[in-house]
């Protein structure tokens, strides 16, 4: 089974399911929804999934999501912030007065 990214709104959170059931939660992206924006505020993956890029998934994942719901996008989480910057082509989603806040 792909890993799958899932909203789960109710947890206010993106959460990664990497096992072969889909049982198993591997990871998470908390977020606060408000007015056009979503900010991610931490990210986690379960020691038990580190070094299969699960942390880049879930960042692609959740962002492609705030990007196809035109939502403009604060990442606080150290975790997002670097992936973003690594990934330029998704520094668009941080509204530009507010990208030098980031060191984006």
């Amino acid at each position: 089974m792909e890993p799958r990214v899932t909203d789960r709104p109710e947890k206010s959170r993106y959460e990664i399911v990497a096992d072969d059931d889909g049982a198993e939660t591997a990871g998470f992206a908390e977020y606060h929804l408000s007015e056009g924006e979503i900010a991610f505020i931490h990210t986690e993956i379960d020691s038990r999934f580190a070094g299969r890029g699960l942390g880049g998934l879930l960042a692609r994942g959740a962002l492609d999501d705030a990007r196809d719901r035109g939502l403009r996008v604060l990442p606080y989480c150290p975790f997002i912030r670097g992936w973003i910057g690594k990934h330029p082509e998704y520094t668009d989603l941080v509204p530009e007065a507010r990208r030098a806040r980031f060191g984006l």
